[in-house]
This record gives structure tokens, C-alpha cells and sequence, in this order.
């Protein structure tokens, strides 16, 4: 029997494709790997089975004969910032009004048009000695939503406020050691690592009590002719 994985409407990012942090951790699920490295190599297509197909250390996500992600098992070494407090995070982000030219309204990690408990509704926000903080209390909770929560704020970590155009995931590493439980108070914190051109990297960690929960490194790319009324055409990132 085929085996697939389908990425419902609700997870989407930008309004035709998946959430690429929800998407890598769907797809980083099929693998039994602590750290795993999820590359997307177009952008993933909603409310359609993705047949999947399994190597030794790797697993292929195809459309069809297109592949749309691969994942594989990877190391992963990050220093992490200091944590902010939880309250301290929902201060700084509670000062932050919703974009209201927000490229992607409807993503499930960070769209100001989605409603609270159908998504996770985080405000990434700048707290102004080069981190991004987001504060979020799960009303649930599954690794593919830690995964999520680590993907937007690195995209405001390398592009604040959305100055330099809009950004998309393109590779996403993480380890989730611990998944949150419903209402814990929980914060994202990310940052920039560097880049060249339209490709970026950013690091971001999910924290609760202080404790890292889950870490990630990211590697973003600015796109223009690539963004049609709100839907990503394709994915530039090799």
C-alpha cells in the first residue's frame, strides 16, 4: 500500500500552499531521527496526498513524480540566545499592532486573519538587541506544531518588519527534545545567523520556564516574481 501524507487547509502559510514549518515537521515525523534537516523544494501543496518514499537515512515527498520535500537525518549546533520571560514576551509583542499588509493573513503560525485556537497566532516582535521574541500558550500541542512555531519568527529574525520584501522557507534542521503541554506559557526566541544575497539563515528555540524545548536553524529566501496575490509559485532554494 502507497504511503502518504496529506496537509489539510488549515495549516496552510501562504493561501495555496502548507505552512513550511508545519510542513517540515510533518514530513520530519516519518523519520525516527532526533535532529532532522527537511528541505522544500516547492511549495506544498494542500488537501492532496504526497506519496511518500523511504531510502536508508532519508525520506522523498513527491506530487505525483514532482518532489516537493526530502528530509533526512542531520546534526544540529546552536548557541542559544538568553530566554525572555513569558511575560516580558507578551508585553513586547502586545505593544506590536497586526500588520495590516501582512503577505500571508492566513498563515498558521503568524497570520493576523486567523482566529484564536484554529491556529497559532504568533506576533513575532523585535526586542530591540537583535532578537525576536513571540510568546504562545498551545491550546495544543504536537511536534509538527513545535516545528511551526520555530519557522516565522526566524523569517522576522532576518527580515524585520518585512523591509527587505517577503521571505520563505526554504531549509528547516530541528531537534525538539520536549513537546509543550496545552497552556503552558511557552516563547519563541529568534536570530539572525547571516547569509549572502537572498539567501539567509536564522536560528530560533522554543522555550518554557526558561527550558529550551526545541531549537532550529533555517535558511530563508527573499522572493519577488515568485509571490502571485498571495500564493508562492515556487520555492527558490537548493
Amino acid at each position: 500500500m502507497t504511503e502518504s501524507i496529506v496537509i489539510a487547509r488549515r495549516f496552510r502559510g501562504p493561501a495555496g500552499s502548507g505552512n513550511g514549518g508545519y510542513t517540515c515537521g510533518l514530513v520530519a515525523g516519518l523519520l525516527d531521527a532526533d535532529t532532522v534537516e527537511v528541505t522544500l523544494r516547492l511549495p506544498p501543496p494542500l488537501d492532496t496526498a504526497l506519496r511518500v518514499e523511504r531510502a536508508d537515512d532519508s525520506v522523498l515527498v513527491r506530487d505525483g513524480d514532482t518532489l516537493v520535500a526530502e528530509a533526512r537525518a542531520a546534526e544540529l549546533a546552536l548557541e542559544l540566545p538568553e530566554p525572555v520571560a513569558f511575560a516580558d514576551a507578551v508585553a513586547i509583542a502586545g505593544a506590536r499592532p497586526d500588520d495590516p499588509d501582512h503577505p500571508f493573513p492566513g498563515c498558521f503560525v503568524c497570520g493576523p486573519g486567523r482566529e484564536e485556537g484554529d491556529a497559532l497566532r504568533l506576533r513575532p516582535t523585535a526586542t530591540g538587541d537583535g532578537r525576536i521574541v513571540a510568546p504562545w500558550r498551545p491550546s495544543e500541542a504536537t511536534p509538527p506544531f513545535v516545528w511551526a512555531s520555530l519557522d516565522c519568527p526566524g523569517a522576522h529574525a532576518v527580515n524585520p518588519d518585512g523591509a527587505r520584501g517577503v521571505s520563505v522557507l526554504g531549509r528547516l534542521t530541528a531537534r525538539v527534545m520536549e513537546t509543550p503541554a496545552p497552556g503552558d506559557e511557552c516563547v519563541v526566541v529568534g536570530w539572525p545567523l547571516g547569509g549572502d544575497g537572498r539567501r539567509l539563515h536564522a536560528g530560533t528555540a522554543l522555550f518554557c520556564d526558561g527550558r529550551p524545548l526545541a531549537l532550529a536553524r533555517a535558511v530563508w529566501f527573499m522572493v519577488g516574481d515568485e509571490l502571485r496575490d498571495g500564493t508562492l509559485t515556487r520555492v527558490t532554494g537548493r
